[in-house]
């Protein structure tokens, strides 16, 4: 697939820009909050419908105007296609695929695939679990969009799951508190408790029905059953490529392992063998042990909102034990696994979004990313000066200019 054109309208700091991709390898360079990333964030929207940078459409809008408007024109094998996304500030955006109105979502995803690769990513091995999941959830995403569908009645019914572990937690602390005051004011020369354990303790049971709890616990069970098995099997089909790649660029002198880490602790052979039942029974049983637990902190403790994922390098816990080089060989690993991973699913290369990160990596792991790329996979680069790349690869390259939302040939 091939990304021809874009046209930015009132888009971050882009008032009116067209931008036309005339080589396989397009350099925006640019002094920093100029406009660089948020081109590359447009292209990620239309891919993904996420930025993962902010979560509301008025914060990608420029100066709070009502509107901003992303619009391209795709190269597939199948033909062009052009793609339009309209942001809003008051109202939920609008997508169009081959001037269409489409009413699902699902519909215009994974049309333009796409790896980002920022210097935020190499924060995923030392970050915290929650980078790991959007990380996984995002690849998903692409290789199997109705994931999206299953991630968003996930979180809905999370929410209000909570919602309601909040309300039972908040009714009991002020049972507990009317205890308190009724006994002060029946025996108020009596000297106050030392602490809580002397005081009459309310009901203990859940001030919510059970039947109620019972229904969003089988509805959670169900969906995140469904998040599990997913995140679980692409990750299946990454780690080899990963692998690989990792051995590659460290010289075979270390050997990577990827592993889901699932909260619910599920036997690996349940979720290698798509028993789905089996998964959600797990999930289920873990929901019951921490029934207690859930209750007094008003929270759902159990589930893939909770997940994690680990590395390791040679057996040794990599967010532990990695230096910054093994951490940047190992986000590298995993970025090249991605390409390769989309590319046969999809039948086509992705685009590969570079933002600002060669500048993070040494001249060995530069030189690596760089002869995989190739004529292979259309690249965008942003970066603030040019010093890094070879001559002979800028010869083969569009290099174009960035400053204060205007974009001009260098």
């Amino acid at each position: 697939m091939y990304l021809k054109t874009l046209h930015l309208r009132q888009f971050r700091n882009y008032f009116d820009q067209k931008v036309a991709f005339d080589a396989p390898k397009t350099i925006l360079v640019g002094n920093n909050a100029q406009g660089k990333s948020n081109l590359l964030e447009a292209v990620e929207l239309l891919s993904t419908l996420k930025s993962h940078r902010v979560s509301r459409d008025r914060d990608l809008i420029l100066d709070s105007k009502p509107i901003g408007q992303i619009d391209a024109t795709l190269e597939r094998q199948t033909g062009a296609i052009d793609l339009a996304l309209t942001l809003r500030s008051g109202a939920r955006r609008t997508l169009k695929l081959n001037g269409e109105p489409l009413r699902r979502h699902l519909d215009f995803l994974s049309v333009l695939n796409v790896v980002q690769f920022s210097c935020l990513d190499l924060d995923l091995v030392r970050g915290g679990p929650e980078g790991r999941r959007n990380w996984i959830d995002r690849l998903v995403i692409q290789l199997e969009p109705i994931y999206a569908h299953i991630l968003q009645q996930y979180n809905q019914i999370l929410r209000q799951r909570n919602a309601l572990l909040k309300r039972s937690k908040e009714i009991r602390k002020a049972e507990f508190s009317d205890s308190f005051d009724k006994m002060r004011f029946i025996a108020p020369e009596s000297p106050e408790p030392e602490n809580t354990e002397d005081l009459p303790i309310p009901n203990s049971q859940s001030p919510i029905p059970s039947s109620e709890l019972a229904l969003w616990d089988a509805q959670l069970a169900t969906a995140g059953a469904r998040v599990i098995r997913r995140r679980d099997r692409i990750l299946e089909r990454l780690m080899p490529l990963a692998r690989n790649w990792h051995r590659s660029i460290s010289g075979s002198a270390e050997v990577l392992d990827v592993k889901y880490d699932a909260n619910i602790e599920v036997g690996a052979e349940l979720i290698a063998k798509d028993n789905l039942e089996g998964v959600r029974q797990a999930f289920l049983e873990k929901i019951q042990r921490r029934a207690i637990a859930e209750q007094f902190q008003g929270t759902t403790l159990v589930g893939p909102h909770r997940d994690d994922i680990t590395f390791t390098i040679n057996n040794t816990p990599a967010r532990q034990y990695a230096s910054q080089g093994q951490q940047r060989t190992l986000v590298l690993a995993l970025k090249l696994a991605e390409l390769q991973l989309i590319e046969e699913v999809v039948g086509e290369a992705p685009l590969l979004l570079l933002d600002d990160v060669l500048a993070e990596l040494d001249l060995s792991r530069q030189n690596q990313l760089l002869e995989t790329i190739q004529e292979r996979f259309q690249t965008l680069i942003t970066t603030t000066h040019l010093g890094a790349f070879d001559a002979q690869w800028l010869r083969q390259t569009q290099i174009l200019s960035v400053v204060a939302g205007q974009i001009n040939r260098f």
